[in-house]
């Protein structure tokens, strides 16, 4: 049987922290070698366990002036499947080009955030149109919630299937056998953006004086976080960190707290619960990575946010608890698991529309 040759648009770099690009690495170096050759792009030092993955071609791209090149990639390359179709220059003219041109290889695009993107400030007009004009415009969508698929459906009337996030259970793991805080430790990880709300972690530390509250990120909310730290005793803002430092922020925290308000399927609540965290997220995205009361909180409006935190911060037992079932739940999303799903999926791409398959 031929394997699969998939091009993938996206970054092999090892010091690429973007949650598209991590994505597609860790499911990049878990795909069969013998079923599917990959190629996609690096820049600077590609991730090693990319590198060395067999039946993989890594195409460098200058720092500057890259679209040519990966365009060039798109029309001319020797692919079966064009996977996590970005909304990108070299996307758009490709989209433009095979519109008039018989291209028989298949484009599959992702969706991870909700599709009201229109209702969201920091996603400018210019940005919705390149979505529209590449993403969306993919033979095949695939979204990583059940929320995104009906959000989607509902602003565009398209259809995809779901395929969820994942995390790397071998790596995020927790530590259970570290001393217990002598003030429990809460923290935040994610981008600092008005609508991850990390004003609200912290409201939450002025709020409780006796617990420790960390914020992990950066954006354009980042300098008034640092202001608001030097005010608050209890509140630390670390920026960004690496991979490896931000799982030590996990495995040293007790409650993980994430009061985003729009989202898909955020990987960092997996990161937390894999590393052995209850997790306090919003019900606006309906987050199916927690279960409400085992795993930790889903939280509505008003104080019920503060009122689970309380609970969480007063309680060691109820926090471990939480922590051990939420590190079985996420298991249930491991990345191995999570790529067998798209080793399906794309053989089945290929084999009906482009019947490369034998």
């Amino acid at each position: 049987m031929k394997p699969v040759r998939i091009l993938v648009e996206s970054m092999a770099d090892e010091d690429s922290i973007n949650a598209q690009m991590t994505n597609a690495r860790d499911i990049i170096h878990r795909l069969d070698p013998g079923r599917f050759h990959v190629s996609t792009f690096v820049v600077g030092t590609a991730d090693p366990k990319i590198s060395t993955r067999p039946n993989t071609r890594l195409i460098r791209l200058p720092l500057r002036r890259q679209t040519a090149r990966i365009l060039a990639e798109f029309l001319f390359g020797d692919h079966d499947l064009l996977f996590y179709v970005k909304a990108s220059p070299a996307s758009r003219w490709y989209m433009k080009l095979r519109s008039i041109w018989p291209d028989q290889r298949v484009t599959v695009g992702t969706v991870e955030s909700q599709s009201n993107w229109h209702e969201e400030s920091s996603i400018t007009p210019e940005n919705i149109a390149l979505i529209e004009q590449t993403v969306l415009r993919c033979d095949y969508l695939f979204s990583n919630s059940r929320s995104v698929k009906w959000s989607l459906e509902s602003e565009y009337g398209l259809l995809s299937e779901t395929v969820p996030t994942g995390v790397d259970t071998k790596f995020f793991t927790p530590d259970w056998e570290r001393p217990n805080n002598s003030r429990p430790r809460v923290l935040f990880v994610g981008s600092l953006r008005p609508f991850k709300s990390p004003q609200t972690v912290i409201e939450a530390a002025g709020r409780f004086p006796q617990a420790d509250f960390v914020i992990v990120g950066d954006g354009i909310m980042a300098a008034e976080i640092r202001t608001h730290a030097k005010r608050l005793p209890n509140l630390s803002s670390a920026g960004v960190l690496s991979q490896q430092s931000v799982r030590d922020e996990y495995r040293k925290a007790d409650i993980f707290l994430f009061p985003s308000r729009w989202e898909g399927s955020p990987k960092v609540i997996l990161e937390a619960a894999a590393c052995g965290l209850p997790v306090i997220v919003r019900k606006d995205y309906d987050p199916e990575t927690v279960v409400d009361g085992q795993t930790g909180y889903i939280v509505g409006e008003g104080d019920e946010l503060f009122s689970r935190l309380d609970q969480l911060i007063l309680s060691p037992t109820l926090r471990q608890r939480m922590g051990r079932a939420g590190r079985t739940h996420s298991e249930k999303f491991d990345w191995g698991r999570i790529t067998r799903q798209w080793e399906e999926i794309f053989w089945r791409l290929a084999r009906d529309r482009c019947g490369r398959v034998a």
